[in-house]
């Protein structure tokens, strides 16, 4: 069964669009093209600012670093804290881009996907003439370890359900599941900011890291509250936020899935162990498109 929203051929933006922001981590400024692509491209990050303008694939085998946010990198240079923009992709159904940058840092926004979101669907979005590939999974692959669990499990669609637990009166334990479709995720996950505790956010500008972090990007919990002015955009925000960072982790396997994801107390860095298992299990899956 073809669920309705499972697109049959691949697709690219109808326009270019751009954007500017600073990057959470670097706290440096940044523009952000993004182009349409031809058909069998995926997505390319292009650093402008660099000698020849680089160029490297987002895919899980050039991911570099996952201890604060999702870079890759090839060659001396790097792209990092992507995972924002490439749920976007994943979450519209987007397969072919071409993301240009001048530093090495994506633009946080407000520290979710919503702002790629609203710029790719001004964008509009064209679909294109060849079949989209799908990773079927076929059999259950699992991982444990460190109190984290990720698997994924065999469906008829792509599905994600997410838990995180926090010993913290505002979060304690959380779960949701999404079927993954440009409806779910335009207006239930793409919203959702990036989170994180004071007395962490200190301890990061302290490092000199999170330079460009303030309450205009991260949600910042205090001892019982939520700092931003604005309060929470969903009671639920922080396990949506992580099923965000969940769609743009697994959207580094380069092709859409069909299966059921789940992931509990899970990172960037577990997601990744996850993705370099699920290429060891080939008989766990097999590519298709799709009738």
């Amino acid at each position: 069964m073809v669920m309705s929203h499972m697109h049959i051929h691949q697709r690219t933006l109808a326009s270019s669009v751009s954007c500017s922001g600073v990057g959470v981590h670097s706290g440096k400024a940044v523009n952000l093209d993004i182009h349409p692509a031809p058909e069998n491209h995926g997505i390319k990050f292009v650093r402008k600012d660099l000698l020849d303008s680089p160029s490297i694939s987002a895919h899980f085998n050039m991911v570099v670093d996952t201890s604060l946010a999702t870079v890759i990198g090839y060659d001396g240079f790097i792209v990092s804290t992507i995972e924002h923009l490439m749920a976007t992709f994943s979450g519209l159904s987007v397969d072919n881009a071409l993301v240009e940058i001048d530093a090495y840092e994506m633009p946080i926004m407000d520290g979710s996907a919503g702002p790629f979101t609203d710029l790719i669907l001004t964008a509009g979005i064209k679909t294109q003439a060849v079949p989209r590939s799908y990773f079927r999974v076929q059999e259950p692959i699992e991982l444990h370890g460190e109190g984290k669990f990720v698997a994924i499990y065999p469906a008829d669609r792509y599905r994600i359900t997410g838990t995180i637990e926090f010993d913290h009166p505002m979060i304690k334990r959380q779960s949701c599941s999404f079927d993954i479709s440009e409806a779910s995720f335009s207006k239930q996950i793409s919203s959702a900011r990036t989170f994180g505790f004071l007395d962490e956010y200190e301890l990061l500008k302290r490092f000199g890291l999170a330079r460009g972090g303030s309450l205009d990007n991260v949600v910042v919990i205090a001892e019982d509250h939520v700092m931003n002015p604005e309060g929470l955009r969903f009671p639920d925000e922080f396990v949506r936020h992580k099923i965000l960072d969940c769609i743009g982790d697994f959207s580094l396997i380069g092709m859409p899935i069909i299966g059921h994801v789940v992931v509990e107390k899970s990172g960037h860095a577990f997601n990744h162990t996850f993705l370099e298992k699920f290429f060891e299990n080939k008989q766990s899956w097999q590519t298709c498109t799709l009738p």
